[in-house]
């Protein structure tokens, strides 16, 4: 029985060794590594980026050049500035939300608790009435201007006039959806 194992390795071997040839043969063996392909066809780079700004920066000091245009250069326009409110409210929407979640988990006593406490500080209802439209406030906005998004996702409103239209309507509804939040 050892003999026979002795044969069939003697076999394998052999097999393995024309098998391999041939693939040498036909160039789809080699013995660099798997990444061969990587190396081959591999340049050295002519500058590096820290060069290239360099020379950018030179090119542009020497056409005395300005650094780039700063947004002051534009006209403000309406779709500008609801550009920038939408952002604005996202970010101070999702910044809010964050900080009440980690306050709810991380401080002592429920809710009910710290409405009481707000409760008994006597604010004036000036203070009351501008903190409820500033809490209102950017819900309504990044609500509808959202809406207007999905509008213009669609395809729809894109139209200059269009879009000052839509615009008028987003700041309309947002007015009055914050002052209604707010008289509650």
């Amino acid at each position: 029985m050892a003999g026979s194992l002795n044969k069939s390795s003697e076999v394998f071997v052999l097999s393995l060794f024309f098998y391999t040839r041939s693939l040498a043969r036909q160039g789809l063996c080699s013995s660099r590594t798997q990444f061969s392909v990587f190396y081959r066809h591999a340049v050295p780079m002519g500058t590096s980026a820290q060069e290239e700004m360099n020379k950018f920066w030179a090119k542009n000091t020497r056409l005395n050049r300005p650094m780039s245009p700063h947004i002051s250069i534009y006209r403000w326009s309406i779709p500008m500035a609801m550009s920038i409110t939408h952002r604005g409210t996202g970010v101070a929407l999702s910044g809010g939300i964050s900080v009440f979640a980690v306050a709810a988990l991380v401080l002592p006593g429920s809710f009910p608790h710290y409405l009481d406490l707000i409760h008994s500080l006597s604010f004036g209802p000036a203070l009351i009435t501008l903190s409820k439209f500033a809490l209102s406030f950017p819900v309504a906005y990044h609500t509808f201007n959202g809406i207007r998004h999905l509008v213009w996702d669609a395809g729809k409103g894109l139209k200059i006039p269009e879009v000052y239209g839509s615009g008028y309507t987003v700041i309309a509804l947002t007015l009055l959806t914050s002052l209604a939040l707010t008289a509650l």
